[in-house]
């Protein structure tokens, strides 16, 4: 017989299969993230200047720093039965912080730009620090 019991028992089990999937999927690309990113070490030394060479070294890098940010999320879902806002906040910091370092590297923000990447850095951090301070809770006030 179905019954409300029976679907939730159904819906989290079908939550964690898809969960560890997309787990598994990201970990499988994280390795090989790491793989293309140490084979393309010799591209840093072969190529005609520094900065070329470094810019993918350093492209690639950032962006397993998100994706490390990921799966960490992923992780912290299986700890709390829950993604926290903190940790999406902490992801949304990365990924920001991740185009606003390439947009200095490549040069394409300069002046009033460094400003808008700045302020938005900072509210993020500050929904970061709200998401801590009225973190939430399963137990029910008195």
């Amino acid at each position: 017989m179905i019954n409300q019991k029976n679907l939730l028992t159904v819906f989290r089990i079908t939550t964690r299969v898809i969960f560890n999937l997309a787990l598994v999927a990201l970990l499988v690309g994280l390795l090989v993230s790491v793989g293309r990113t140490l084979m393309d070490l010799g591209l840093a030394v072969s190529q005609p200047t520094v900065r070329l060479g470094l810019k993918d070294l350093v492209t690639n890098i950032l962006s397993l720093v998100v994706v490390l940010e990921l799966v960490r999320a992923f992780v912290d879902y299986f700890e709390y039965d829950r993604i926290r806002a903190e940790i999406l906040v902490e992801v949304a910091v990365i990924f920001v912080l991740r185009e606003m370092m390439l947009g200095l590297f490549s040069g394409d923000i300069k002046g009033w730009d460094v400003l808008v990447w700045s302020s938005g850095i900072l509210a993020l951090m500050g929904a970061r620090a709200l998401a801590i301070a009225f973190a939430y809770s399963k137990s029910k006030p008195a």
